[in-house]
């Protein structure tokens, strides 16, 4: 992370071609001042552990005439940056001023001169008055991708003194402005060259999710916005949805550090890909149902309601095989999130050689409640069955009455297929971040078409 421009990495998100953003951030003044410190603190810690280059040169100095010198083995043991400050630059990007910053540096010196004699010490050179700037801007290239670029990274060095120690220092002492320049002028570039400045998060094996820029971010005077792409893929096959994202508007709040808005399309482009990868499916068996139920998946149960099944497949137990046959939708309502899931539910009889004889398909449209929150830097939820309704797709057992199997399928989904549901959805899916963050002090509402995350940021490294 170049810790002097720390907000830039905001923008190091590749551009995407898409009309709508499904996902949008904002980052508020108060976010920002804190990215300031959290930056200052970085770049004080990264600049301690700079390498200042050997240095060495000749220079004739008066009386003794030509010296040759090498600087080596120089460290920092000293820094302090007292002041520093961070401003936006509407339209155009962050420009970042640190003043009265100080560093002291020790190390080695060897000299020669009038041709045979040799010298050697150590030094101590202090730097005061140190001041950096650097303006930055964000723009696109021609493919749309991000070009994040210092325009104007200056370091100055107002006043530096070396002290020689050891051997004649007291005469070396007498060149040291020479060697002052040199090692202004080194230490310049190495402190500018310090802090000149695909996001694509894996979700599981299935899916992974982009939070690319759709747009250059708007920065204004107090706040900058991003508009990410939000769209999740199949990991290695990156297929559009027959859905796209609507326009929606983060309200003007300020309170919190980060504002994460995002729209029904992110999470139904998550249904779309793991419908997709045939992750939405699942075998059911009678060791998945209470063991206090009544209701056991065998062909004994089923043949009270369908005799055929009893007559024609004694003393079985049976298999169910739950799956969507399209993507679900996810619709966001003011403090509301509903599911609708189109699926089937194919029944079989396990034969004693373990062959699936299948009985029926039945058509189901289901709808569940979720309840949506924020755990680490992750968006997790929970659903609640709501009801459902099934119609016979094909019977292998002659017809009957879909109904009179409502109680155990209502059964099933709740004791079985919903338990599996909230263990994934309680994993959680990856929202847009930076390194080491954490989300504190976080408040989630539902609102028309998407849900609004408000969120003070706390980095841990």
């Amino acid at each position: 992370m170049s810790p002097c421009c720390w907000l830039a990495l905001l923008a190091l998100l590749p551009f995407a071609l898409a009309t709508n953003p499904g996902v949008k951030v904002k980052l508020t003044e108060k976010g920002i001042e804190y990215g300031k410190q959290i930056g200052m603190a970085s770049l004080q810690q990264k600049l301690k552990t700079m390498k200042v280059p050997d240095l060495s040169g000749t220079e004739r100095v008066a009386p003794i005439g030509k010296v040759k010198y090498s600087l080596t083995g120089i460290t920092i043991v000293n820094l302090g940056l007292p002041y520093s400050a961070l401003a936006l630059v509407p339209d155009t990007g962050i420009r970042l001023s640190i003043t009265n910053a100080f560093i002291s540096l020790h190390g080695n010196w060897k000299i020669r001169y009038l041709s045979f004699i040799k010298d050697s010490g150590s030094f101590d050179l202090e730097v005061n008055g140190l001041t950096v700037t650097d303006s930055i801007t964000i723009k696109s290239d021609e493919t749309g991708r991000p070009t994040v670029s210092s325009v104007n990274c200056v370091a100055n060095v107002g006043s530096a003194s070396i002290k020689f120690h050891g051997g004649a220092s007291w005469l070396y002492n007498l060149f040291s402005a020479y060697i002052d320049k040199a090692l202004r002028s080194a230490l310049q570039k190495q402190v500018r060259d310090s802090v000149m400045p695909d996001l694509l998060a894996k979700v599981d094996k299935y899916a992974e999710v982009e939070y690319s820029m759709v747009t250059s971010p708007t920065i204004s005077n107090t706040s900058i916005d991003f508009s990410l792409k939000g769209e999740f893929y199949n990991i290695g096959k990156h297929q559009e949805p027959p859905f796209s994202p609507t326009p929606f508007s983060l309200p003007p709040q300020v309170n919190n550090m980060l504002y994460i808005g995002m729209s029904a399309f992110t999470t139904n482009s998550a249904g779309f890909v793991y419908n997709n990868a045939g992750a939405l499916s699942l075998y059911i068996t009678d060791d998945m149902i209470p063991p206090s139920s009544p209701i056991r998946l065998n062909t004994r149960t089923f043949g009270a309601f369908i005799p055929e099944i009893a007559k024609r497949f004694p003393s079985m137990m049976m298999k169910l095989l739950v799956k969507t046959v399209k993507e679900p939708t996810i619709f966001f309502e003011p403090n509301n999130v509903t599911v609708q899931a189109s699926g089937s539910v194919t029944a079989y009889a396990i034969q004693p050689n373990t062959t699936l004889s299948p009985l029926f398909v039945l058509n189901m449209e289901g709808s569940v409640s979720a309840r949506l929150y924020v755990t680490g830097v992750k968006l997790a939820g929970a659903v609640t069955l709501n009801k459902i309704e099934m119609t016979l797709e094909t019977s292998y057992v002659g017809q009957f009455q879909v109904g009179s199997l409502d109680n155990i399928f209502l059964m099933v989904l709740k004791v079985a297929v919903i338990p599996k549901v909230n263990a994934r959805l309680e994993k959680g899916f990856p929202l847009p971040s930076i390194g080491k963050m954490n989300l504190v002090n976080t408040q989630l509402q539902v609102l028309k078409d998407y849900m609004l995350i408000g969120t003070d940021v706390q980095f841990t490294g």
